[in-house]
């Protein structure tokens, strides 16, 4: 009886989050919590576009002081992604931080101030399935509110990084078959690299695009690139047939001028049957067991560069337990100030010592790495990461 309860009391607040102003979700959630838990405080930390830090949502002006995102109590439970109980002395109490993760993308976390002695195995449950909501209500909210999108950001962003940023799926997805998780450099200055995909009951599409030039250039050519590829698969083509559309819608908008490396990848979830068109530059590497290799396709040309070039697939095969990280131009052929190109060793080198860490976090740590080894911040070129784990269809 008492799970009944708790049943159509957690279907309640998810009710009352929905039916909430979109501003207004994180007053709603410390009012259902003090409600139900008698919580004091209520705190939505949303993950920056670098992924460096975690930023409260306050109304004005949309954001208070930062905490680190992969260090303390916040930062432990965005990295992990499980509930990390924090002991207060003053006042007494607890602080718990759970993870908000919309189906395996990673938005933030959710810090609630609870009484001493308030806190139990169930009422972190409680506390988990309802953070998961908020998360689905964020996300929804984000169509008719800047709040969420200004909160994020650490400093301006530039015309062409809003664009990127708003042409993507997320940065992570997960399903039982599969988990992705991927990143972007320069964050607030991204212009022509960017990432799709999309996921139905028998396969995943996945795309990595790297958009020649810079700035609002770059960001448009990858705009239409995006849209292009997303018209042709929404109409039930083939992989080699999408890309032979978008080459066209490529080049009937800039002539060969300006052209976009792009990699499609079509998985069959049932199988891990892989086919993959190479259209450009981007590179793919696959992890099994302890050994690292570079998957190697038949160079074609990239999207636009040429009229009505026709595209031929490739097939390749995936296993549970293989890891595949796609890279873009600006990661793997960035050199140096010795010329060492960063492909060609410390990749790999960053690949082995991430193979346990989640998609997410290897994603991030290659445009760390990236960045080291460039020896700044102020890329030259843009940098895209996709890491994918594939585990294959149960049965």
């Amino acid at each position: 009886m008492d799970s009944v309860k708790a049943s159509e009391s957690q279907q309640s607040a998810e009710a009352q989050l929905r039916a909430a102003p979109p501003h207004a979700l994180v007053a709603t959630a410390h009012r259902l919590l003090a409600e139900r838990l008698g919580a004091r405080e209520v705190r939505l930390l949303l993950a920056d576009y670098g992924l460096a830090v975690l930023q409260p949502v306050t109304h004005l002006p949309q954001t208070g002081p930062a905490v680190s995102a992969h260090e303390g109590p916040a930062g432990s439970a965005f990295l992990t992604q499980k509930p990390v109980l924090e002991l207060l002395d003053d006042p007494a109490g607890n602080l718990v931080h759970l993870p908000i993760t919309v189906r395996g993308d990673r938005l933030g976390v959710l810090s609630v101030h609870l009484p001493a002695g308030a806190v139990d195995p169930h009422t972190v449950l409680q506390l988990s399935e309802f953070a998961t909501a908020l998360g689905h209500e964020v996300t929804t909210a984000g169509r008719d509110t800047d709040l969420y999108l200004q909160a994020r950001r650490t400093r301006r962003m530039t015309l062409a990084a809003e664009m990127q940023w708003q042409l993507l799926p997320g940065r992570g997805c997960a399903r039982e078959e599969y988990v992705i998780g991927a990143h972007l450099e320069p964050a607030y200055a991204i212009g022509g690299d960017t990432f799709d995909w999309s996921t139905g009951a028998d396969h995943l599409v996945l795309t990595l695009t790297d958009g020649m030039g810079q700035g609002i250039d770059a960001s448009l050519l990858a705009g239409l690139t995006t849209g292009a590829l997303r018209n042709a698969r929404r109409a039930g083509i083939g992989l080699a047939d999408q890309a032979c559309l978008a080459d066209q819608a490529v080049y009937a908008q800039y002539g060969g001028k300006a052209y976009a490396s792009t990699l499609l990848l079509r998985f069959e979830l049932a199988t891990g049957i892989v086919q993959a068109v190479d259209a450009g530059s981007p590179q793919l590497f696959r992890q099994r067991g302890g050994h690292t290799e570079q998957i190697e396709f038949e160079a074609q040309m990239p999207l636009g560069m040429f009229e009505e070039t026709i595209y031929t697939e490739q097939t390749f095969q995936v296993e549970p337990g293989d890891r595949l990280i796609a890279v873009s131009t600006g990661v793997h052929g960035t050199r140096s100030a010795t010329g060492d190109l960063f492909g060609e060793r410390v990749l790999r080198q960053i690949l082995g010592a991430t193979r346990t860490a989640p998609p997410h976090e290897t994603a991030r740590a290659v445009v760390s790495g990236l960045i080291e080894h460039f020896g700044s911040k102020d890329l030259l070129s843009d940098a895209a990461v996709v890491c994918l784990d594939w585990h294959g269809r149960r049965g």
